[in-house]
């Protein structure tokens, strides 16, 4: 359970903690905690930071303000400011357009969800020019597992007229030899990418510091 922002020291709090350590070191919770700035009197900045986080994770890039606004406490300031940084730097990094040669290229885009305590499956879209069109979590799921179905993986590859797939997944426990599950849902993945036009290119397994892909071992 996260920690309201009243129980962290000062100096660990997202605005010091960026001013001290710059902004690589915060999580993307202690990201957005900083743009809000403030919770409400209901929800601490850090409650509502983490259940941002989740829905942005969801939508990818597809995120809009009506979705932010939602939640208490986001109004038109704050969804416009958190939208902006999320545009701001999507056209300097831009993982929408980039290109993917191999399955290393889609790491940078997704690495760090490797921080993350549940298990994240995350699908990229890709065109038929092997580039990025989006970048979702679909499922979150426990320290060893993630359930995910087909059908929430290609629903949203077929909204976005994809003609292929890379999905990966990170291992919080830190290992990233593939358990049974990994190879029966990577199966079923190729196999209904098969009867829907959507190629999968690969299933990649991650940690903070190396990864495993399917494709590269020979076994998609």
């Amino acid at each position: 359970m996260s920690k309201t922002i009243d129980q962290i020291p000062e100096d660990d709090r997202p605005r010091e903690k960026l001013l001290r350590k710059g902004a690589p070191a915060l999580s993307d919770q202690e990201l957005l905690a900083v743009l809000l700035g403030k919770g409400t009197p209901k929800m601490d900045v850090m409650t509502l930071s983490g259940k941002l986080a989740r829905l942005i994770d969801e939508k990818g890039l597809k995120v809009t303000a009506e979705d932010l606004s939602q939640f208490e406490g986001v109004g038109d300031a704050k969804a416009t400011l958190i939208l902006a940084a999320i545009e701001f730097a999507r056209r300097r990094i831009k993982p929408e357009g980039a290109k993917i040669e191999t399955p290393a290229d889609l790491l940078p885009h997704v690495r760090h969800y490797a921080d993350r305590k549940q298990e994240h499956f995350i699908c990229a879209t890709i065109n038929g020019a092997n580039e990025i069109l989006n970048i979702r979590v679909i499922s979150i799921g426990l320290i060893d597992r993630s359930p995910v179905h087909p059908r929430e993986v290609f629903a949203d590859a077929v909204a976005d007229r994809a003609s292929g797939i890379i999905v990966a997944h990170n291992h919080p426990a830190g290992g990233l030899e593939p358990s049974p599950g990994d190879i029966a849902i990577t199966s079923q993945l190729k196999a209904a990418g098969a009867i829907v036009g959507i190629e999968l290119l690969d299933h990649i397994i991650f940690n903070r510091t190396s990864y495993f892909s399917f494709l590269e071992s020979g076994q998609l």
